[in-house]
């Protein structure tokens, strides 16, 4: 009996802020490839987010492994665009002072 050899698909989508996320998750790859690097093996990664199939991180992992390249230029895209992000917050609300200006808050209601 032969063994059924089928491509499956890639279990990624872009939602529609450009963020890549894997299957019906709302996981993204930046996050899936992050634990990956720190070693996390792709069971711990499902037990860590258990929206998560296994063979969905396999697969993931295989196609970031695969065009490593690209995924990786588009990670640093997404650090520099949070990056950005961040300096617009900041520039807006300022950090500083943020713990005092709560604990006022609270001591006034």
């Amino acid at each position: 009996m032969p063994f059924p050899v089928n491509a499956e698909p890639v279990p990624l989508f872009t939602d529609a802020d450009g963020v890549v996320r894997i299957g019906s998750s709302r996981v993204t790859l930046d996050t899936l490839i992050e634990a990956f690097q720190e070693g996390m093996t792709a069971e711990g990664i499902v037990e860590q987010y258990p929206s998560l199939g296994l063979d969905d991180v396999y697969t993931v992992i295989g196609y970031y492994l695969k065009h490593q390249v690209e995924a990786e230029a588009y990670l640093r895209n997404r650090l520099k665009k949070a990056a950005e992000v961040r300096r617009q917050n900041e520039a807006r609300f300022s950090p500083t002072g943020v713990r005092d200006r709560l604990l006022a808050r609270r001591s006034q209601g």
